[in-house]
């Protein structure tokens, strides 16, 4: 058994909430066999092609991956999993928030220009003209070009970057990749929304932290008027140009927001989950064209560290 391979009761915990057929009428390869061939590739970082044989062929391994990723299964096992330790009380809803930069492999970059364009009239996209666009099944729309895929150049060269939230066991939340140079603050609403929890019985997933931890690149107004038309109790630095700027106008700069120091202290809870998440290789560095696909990647990264904390 390799160190990435699930164990029994991990196996145990997914095998309820795992696809039973491929929809071409036939069933899949096993699935237990497969996901250790992801998890192993996950964590090494290895070239598909030179995935161990006890895996199985490698394009069936990567092809379940790559379809995974494109239609929400391993978010919604993540989702699952997630569900299961709000049930039992284990998570800590005291979340913090961050961002992370991921240098981009050089086989990361030159993915094909296909059909991410909206549809015109004629059944042509809205691609490069005279070009016919080839199709990859089962890509969510979206994408087109370094920037569409997420990638772009940051201070470290060509990047992609990671914006997720964690609770405060060090466990992430669902993920977004973005391009390098990015800001921070633009993803800020997007990776809260994302937060969805399922309840074990009928009723709305829970999408809302009991209260929120941030550095200072998410101070400003619209970040903070977020939170409080939410309710959500934050503890967000305020940065010193924004304070001077507040002091000049004197009384009608208002009052200075809440700052508890003893939470802001806890907000290392989200580097630790970074540092967990970067343990394995294939997040760390970008490998994978697709970013729908390296988002896969990450999200199985993630799962991991729900089914073993």
């Amino acid at each position: 058994m390799g160190r990435s391979d699930l164990t029994d009761a991990d196996w145990e915990r997914l095998r309820p909430f795992l696809p039973v057929s491929n929809r071409r009428g036939w069933r899949w390869r096993d699935h237990r066999q497969v996901i250790d061939g992801i998890l192993h590739r996950v964590r090494t970082g290895v070239q598909w092609r030179d995935l161990p044989e006890r895996f199985g062929p490698w394009r069936t391994v990567y092809e379940r991956h790559r379809l995974w990723s494109a239609d929400g299964t391993w978010e919604r096992l993540l989702h699952q999993v997630q569900a299961a330790a709000d049930a039992a009380g284990e998570i800590d809803w005291d979340f913090s928030v961050d961002s992370t930069i991921v240098r981009a492999h050089q086989h990361a970059a030159g993915a094909r220009r296909s059909a991410h364009g909206p549809r015109v009239k004629g059944g042509r996209t809205g691609g490069t003209p005279g070009r016919n666009a080839v199709a990859e099944p089962g890509r969510p729309p979206g994408g087109g070009g370094a920037g569409g895929e997420g990638l772009g150049r940051s201070r470290g060269g060509f990047a992609s970057k990671l914006h997720l939230s964690v609770d405060g066991r060090c466990r992430p939340l669902p993920l977004i990749v973005t391009a390098g140079q990015r800001a921070d603050c633009t993803q800020f609403k997007p990776v809260l929304e994302k937060i969805r929890v399922p309840r074990p019985a009928l009723g709305r997933p829970r999408n809302k932290p009991d209260s929120l931890a941030a550095e200072k690149a998410y101070s400003n107004g619209p970040c903070r008027e977020y939170l409080r038309r939410r309710g959500i109790r934050h503890t967000i630095p305020e940065k010193t140009d924004s304070q001077a700027a507040r002091l000049r106008k004197g009384s009608r700069g208002g009052r200075p927001p809440g700052f508890d120091e003893d939470r802001y202290k806890k907000r290392n809870t989200v580097e630790r989950a970074i540092n967990r998440l970067k343990q394995s290789r294939a997040v760390a560095t970008r490998y994978d064209k697709r970013s729908y696909v390296y988002l896969g990647t990450a999200t199985a990264s993630a799962l991991t560290i729900w089914l073993r904390t």
